[in-house]
This record gives structure tokens, C-alpha cells and sequence, in this order.
């Protein structure tokens, strides 16, 4: 009886339902992971902390929530249908999601907050809305016509905005709207940033305003020495031939200027670059007395950064500090002025890894304010009356993110303080003022949880716990929640390389079981890490595969000489790590050697290529969806930065790197996927590869979406495209070969 009462009692806390992941339920809403919440801010007054959030009915429809810090309320502020019921999207604007990676998304994107707190400023589809955060309902259209990258300026008195390829200013003290810039049209662009700066740079700006409101500063750029490509935009229903001024490696990019513009009198000033006009133009900021603008500007070759200041009465220039590297020198957005002292932070990895310094107005290195065998990732609050800096970093795990204090005289620069707990992915956003922050956190097993803290770590109240209840969106799937396993492995000169491995459920003594292998390998991007996500993974592992990745030498969050390891030679390191990985597999007791196949997208799909040209004996089938096949048709900033030069400059590094040199040794089962209006890799990298397979005799799969940019971003593509690559694993791996 005993035995039975317990048994009934275990049973009757199981969960009912209890399903396998499928991939319509995958694709459908409301969303899996609950109700995600993205670009949280916190009110600069500290009573509110805004996010957007997905409509129960489409995940991918943003609106403007709110939680009141007194009341401890959530609402929705913000109705995007009720603002813009349909959404109709320039070209530009579709571009410029594009380039930001949320063409999947509409409604609001984008919002910002009034220097008092009362006021939000919410753009949608090229229309721009202000909404009293007290008094949401009486959103009122500010201004229409296709802007873009809107800001409320550092005091509140000015709109600003780009339209039309010129600068715009609505003084909100009596509505009238004057235009800065006169000569936006047909190449010259004034107040945006070029397609390589938003591709490459993580530029999505193209001015600055003064703390002061004195000044804006803004890159004016004239793209006619770029070279138009012609390029067809293949959709359902018809062919458009696609004039766009692309810079593939080695052509011309973008002759840029710097001006001065004032809000008052639109009297326009030019800041001169020098002499030397093949450079890049990083980006602007303002010292917080307003006296200074302060631009970045990067050699052609990128191995040289210039940080240079100039008096913004005279015009008057000097040099801060310059950075220099034999590979590149990395970019990021870690300058950040203090209002209490004439000095500045800046991060620099000068030391092979990234660190945090501080300097004075003159340039001088006034201290080390983070050292040690560790790097930052990015700088995210400054508090100067606590004298502190918070950082995010993988200090103590490299497959997490974590948020650290450091004080500003250097005093703990290799004696971090910890302030996030839980070991795991916390994406932080803090007040303006260091206060406070929101923690986004997850783990393999935790779906996003958002929670408010001090910003010694103490925890103020739930924003969204989000827990896997019997009314969660999970809740049927969590008993079947495969979680990963962590581990490293040695690349073959000696580096530390970090993967992961998701086993199928109840796996059978003896039994060899089908490997698939997700990776991207490139620069910038970090595949292994310890989060919640990867939903196509949990379902390949519930179909019986065993998912694995490996994060390769070239990876993002790592030393220099883990990341340099690809200069000049694009593909070998990244090869040679991925087959690390995939010998490791073969010894495995519980793998079929002869089942393991590898999976891409972008930089990843280029990797399939290579890695099946390598090993096509260790490697059963591939997946490169959206490949770079000939690094010569990419773009100039990325390209150039990791083979070392133009083609006309350093041919053999282009030759090496690409995949048409090693096409011999491709001989398993290959599956080609891409977007046939791609503008950032575009179709005509795999419509030549499809040309010499042709030649060469190659069979191979092929599926092509009309209309589809570089990311698939439809619902329905998106499911056809996991539907395909899933029946492509099927085919060939699915049972074992004979």
C-alpha cells in the first residue's frame, strides 16, 4: 500500500502532457521561451522601466510596455497597432532591419526617453510619436515621411531625425521643424551612416549631438566612387534588377567629411581628416563639458585607430591616443566621458586581452582600471560618486556573461567584484546613473528571467520571472528538455577550445547514435555559451541526433592569439578546430563515425564548404546556407580586416581563403540554401559555386527562397528552411549506413 500511495502521489505531481518539440509548434506563438522582453531602459528619473514585448497573437509584433517602480505594475504604454494599424516599409527602412537583423519584426523597434522621464519618443514605420508616459493614450505623430535614426537631443528641446538623405531639428518649444543639410540626394548622404559602417562597424548612427545642445556633429558621405553592382532581387512573381553601390574587397568605399552643424542658426563648420581620404570614420562623441568633440578614425588597413580631439570653438586638433596592431585593431563603443573630471575611459586590447583605462583630456594614461589574465566585453555604467565601473566579462566561465564593478582609480583592476550571482547569460541594462539595473538572465535551463537590483546585486523585484508553470508555453515540453553538457577540447597548438553536447533521451547501451554539428566559426560571434535557446537543437536531439558545436580559434570573446589565428589565412584555423571537435566524436563509444554531418549559415555556410573539402571522410553530409564562396565579392571593412589586404595586395590570402581552390575534395552530400534578394552575401557567391559543381560534375541539393534577404525572415521561410535541413539529416543519417 505503501509503495502504491507513493507511486499515485509521483504520478499525480507529472506533467499530463508531456510532448516532443515539433517544428510548427517551433514556428508558432505564442513564443516558447514565454514572453521575452527586449530593450529594456530604465526612465531617467528611475521610476520606470520600459521594454518592448511580442503580442500573444505574433511574437514578432512589438509593443511599449512599462513597470512602475512604485507601484510595482506592469502595462502596456504603447499599442503599436492602434498607432500604425499597417505597417507599409520603405526600402530604406527595410534596408536599414536589414542591416540591424530585425526584419522579421515589426511595429515598435525602437524607443527612446526625454532627459525628464516624462516623455518617450517611439518611431514606427517612418512615422515618429510622442507619448506622455503619463498619459499614453494621447500619442501625438510628430512628424512623418520616412525618418530615420530619430533622438530627443541631451536636453530635451529638439527633435532630430534624417529624411531624405538630409538632417532635420523640430524645436519642441514651438513645433517648428527647419532643416540642417541641404545637398542629401542621389550619392551624398548626411546624418547616416554607410552600408559598411552599419554592416561592419556597429555603426547605427550618423550624428551627435552635443551634451549642450550647442552642436551636431555628423558624417556627410558621398558614395559615388563605390562601384554599382547590378544584382537581381528574384521574387515570386517577378525579377527586379537591383542597382546598389556595394564596396567588395579592394574597391573604393565612401568619401567621408565630419561637420559641425548648429540646431540654432544651421551654420555649418567642417572638420578636416586630413590629407588622406581612403580611411574609415569610426564615429563621434562629445566630452561631457561639450567642448570638445572627439572622433575615431581607422586606417584602410584597420591596423591603426586614432582617437583625436577638437576644440569645438577653433576647430583646433590634437591627438589622444592611437592605437596600433600587426593584425587589426578592434573597434567597440567603451569611450565614455566623466562629467565629474576632465578624463575619459577607453578599453584597448594592447595587452592581447581586453582592458579597461583611464585617461586625461591632455591623452595622457592616467591608470589600468581593469588587468589580468581576463578581458572585458563592454563597459555598461558609470557611477562616479561610488568612484565605480561596471563591466560585462567571462571572467570566471568563458561560455558566460557576467557583470562586474571595478573602481575607476584602478584600485581592484585584477580583483573584479562580482555583482550578477547565478552562473549563466545576464544581459544588464543599468540607469543612466549606476544605480540600478534590469537583468536579463537564462541558462539551459531557465527561460529568460527579468529581475531589478541595485547595483551592488541586491535584487528589487521581479519584472518577469517567467516560470515554466502549467500555464507557460514550455510547460508541456520542459519534462523532455534536453541540457547540455560543457566541455574543452585542445586545438592542435595548444589553445583551449570550448564545446557543448546534447544527448538524445534514454540512450541504449551500445546503441551508435547520428551526430549534428551546428557551428558559424567566424568572427564576432560566440556559439557555445551557457543559455537558454536553440530550440531547432533540442528538437534535432529529440529526433535522436546528438547536437555538438565548438567554438573554433577566431571566435568572439577570447584573447588576441586565439582570435588572430584566421589572419590571413581565412578557413584553416577554423577547419583544423572544427575537426578537432569532429575526431573527438569519432572516438566517442555512443557515435556512428559514419553518421556526422555539419550545419551553417553565413560565415558557418562558407565553413561547411571548406570543412566538407577537408574531410569529406570524416564528414558524411553538409548544410551551407548563405555562403561566402569568394571573399573578393564581400564587403572592404570585413574582408580586408581578416585576409590582410586587398585581392590586388595579398591574392594568396584571397585564393586560400576562399573554397573554389579545395572543391576537389568535396565529395559527400551537400545542400546549397540562400536568399535570392540577399544584399549583404549576395546570390552571386552561390550561383558560382553552383556553376563550377556543375563543371566539375558535383551533384548536390539546392533550395532557394524568392524574395528572402540574407536572413529568412518569414515565419513560413523560416519553417520550410528547418523543415529542409531537417529532411536533409533524415535522408542520409537517419537510419545507419550499410
Amino acid at each position: 500500500m505503501r509503495f502504491m500511495l507513493c507511486l499515485l502521489a509521483a504520478l499525480s505531481c507529472a506533467p499530463a502532457l508531456a510532448e516532443r518539440l515539433t517544428l510548427d509548434r517551433i514556428h508558432a506563438d505564442s513564443a516558447l521561451s514565454g514572453k521575452p522582453v527586449t530593450n529594456l531602459k530604465v526612465s531617467p528619473d528611475g521610476a520606470r522601466v520600459t521594454f518592448l514585448r511580442g503580442r500573444p497573437d505574433n511574437q514578432y509584433q512589438m509593443d511599449l510596455w512599462e513597470y512602475n517602480m512604485k507601484a510595482k505594475t506592469q502595462r502596456r504604454l504603447v499599442d503599436s497597432k492602434l498607432l500604425v494599424p499597417n505597417e507599409v516599409l520603405s526600402p530604406e527602412e527595410q534596408a536599414r532591419r536589414e542591416r540591424a537583423r530585425s526584419a522579421s519584426l515589426s511595429g515598435i523597434l525602437n524607443y527612446s526617453w526625454s532627459p525628464d522621464g516624462n516623455t518617450l519618443l517611439v518611431p514606427i514605420a517612418g512615422d515618429l510619436f510622442l507619448v506622455d508616459a503619463n498619459k499614453p493614450a494621447s500619442a501625438r505623430k510628430v512628424a512623418s515621411g520616412n525618418v530615420a535614426d530619430p533622438k530627443l537631443s541631451p536636453k530635451g528641446r529638439y527633435l532630430s531625425f534624417v529624411r531624405k538623405q538630409n538632417l532635420f531639428v523640430i524645436d519642441l518649444t514651438t513645433g517648428q521643424e527647419k532643416q540642417l543639410t541641404t545637398d542629401g540626394g542621389g550619392t551624398v548622404f548626411n546624418g547616416e551612416a554607410e552600408f559598411v559602417a552599419q554592416e561592419e562597424m556597429d555603426q547605427r548612427t550618423g550624428y551627435y549631438w552635443a551634451p549642450d545642445e550647442s552642436y551636431i556633429a555628423y558624417k556627410r558621405f558621398d558614395e559615388s566612387p563605390v562601384p554599382v553592382v547590378k544584382r537581381f532581387e528574384i521574387l515570386a512573381d517577378r525579377t527586379t534588377v537591383v542597382e546598389q553601390r556595394y564596396p567588395a574587397a579592394g574597391d573604393p568605399n565612401v568619401l567621408v567629411d565630419l561637420m559641425l552643424v548648429s540646431p540654432v542658426t544651421g551654420a555649418q563648420r567642417k572638420v578636416e581628416l586630413g590629407a588622406n581620404r581612403d580611411i574609415y570614420l569610426v564615429q563621434a562623441d562629445w566630452s561631457a563639458d561639450s567642448k570638445h568633440l572627439v572622433y575615431q578614425l581607422q586606417s584602410r588597413d584597420q591596423k591603426r585607430l586614432d582617437l583625436i580631439a577638437v576644440d569645438a570653438a577653433t576647430l583646433a586638433q590634437r591627438p589622444l591616443l592611437t592605437e596600433t596592431s600587426r593584425t587589426w585593431v578592434s573597434l567597440h563603443n567603451d569611450l565614455k566621458f566623466l562629467k565629474g573630471r576632465n578624463a575619459f575611459l577607453w578599453s584597448s586590447e594592447r595587452t592581447g586581452r581586453n582592458h579597461l583605462y583611464l585617461y586625461d583630456m591632455s591623452g595622457k594614461l592616467l591608470t589600468a582600471v581593469s588587468a589580468g589574465n581576463w578581458g572585458i566585453d563592454e563597459v555598461l555604467a558609470v557611477d562616479e560618486k561610488a568612484n565605480r565601473v561596471y563591466v560585462a566579462s567571462n571572467r570566471d566561465a568563458a561560455i558566460d556573461r557576467q557583470v562586474y564593478a571595478l573602481a575607476l582609480n584602478g584600485s581592484t583592476a585584477d580583483k573584479p567584484t562580482r555583482i550578477t550571482k547565478a552562473d549563466g547569460w545576464h544581459n544588464v541594462s543599468f540607469a543612466q546613473n549606476g544605480q540600478i539595473y534590469v537583468d536579463n538572465f537564462s541558462d539551459p535551463s531557465t527561460p529568460p528571467q527579468v529581475s531589478i537590483h541595485r547595483a551592488d546585486g541586491k535584487m528589487i523585484d521581479w519584472l518577469e520571472k517567467n516560470e515554466v508553470n502549467a500555464s507557460h508555453p514550455y510547460a508541456r515540453y520542459m519534462p523532455d528538455l534536453l541540457k547540455p553538457e560543457y566541455g574543452t577540447l585542445q586545438s592542435h597548438d595548444g589553445q583551449t577550445l570550448h564545446y557543448s553536447i546534447i544527448k538524445p533521451a534514454r540512450m541504449q547501451p551500445n546503441a551508435k547514435y547520428p551526430v549534428y554539428v551546428s557551428h558559424y566559426g567566424g568572427p564576432g560571434a560566440q556559439h557555445v555559451a551557457r543559455r537558454w535557446g536553440g530550440d531547432f537543437d533540442q528538437y534535432m536531439a529529440q529526433q535522436g541526433f546528438i547536437v555538438f558545436k565548438l567554438d573554433n580559434r577566431g571566435s568572439a570573446r577570447r584573447e588576441r592569439k586565439f582570435v588572430d589565428a584566421i589572419y590571413g589565412n581565412m578557413g584553416k584555423a577554423e577547419v583544423e578546430d572544427q575537426l578537432v571537435g569532429i575526431d573527438w566524436l569519432r572516438k566517442q563509444s555512443f557515435v556512428d563515425p559514419a553518421r556526422i554531418g555539419v550545419n551553417g549559415w553565413s560565415y558557418g555556410g562558407y565553413l561547411t564548404l571548406r570543412l566538407l573539402s577537408a574531410a569529406s571522410d570524416k564528414i558524411a553530409i553538409g548544410v551551407s546556407g548563405a555562403p561566402v564562396t569568394d571573399w573578393a565579392l564581400y564587403d572592404t571593412h570585413y574582408t580586408e580586416r581578416y585576409t590582410g589586404g586587398t585581392p590586388k595586395a595579398n591574392p594568396d590570402a584571397y585564393k586560400n581563403s576562399g573554397v573554389f581552390n579545395y572543391l576537389d575534395g568535396l565529395k559527400s552530400p551537400l545542400l546549397l540554401i540562400h536568399g535570392m534578394a540577399d544584399d549583404n552575401v549576395l546570390f552571386s557567391n552561390t550561383t558560382r559555386l553552383i556553376d563550377e559543381l556543375v563543371n566539375r560534375g558535383v551533384r548536390f541539393d539546392l533550395m532557394t527562397y524568392p524574395g528572402a534577404k540574407h536572413g529568412i525572415a518569414s515565419r513560413a521561410g523560416k519553417r520550410h528552411r528547418d523543415a529542409t535541413i531537417d529532411a536533409f539529416f533524415r535522408k542520409h543519417l537517419a537510419e545507419p549506413r550499410r
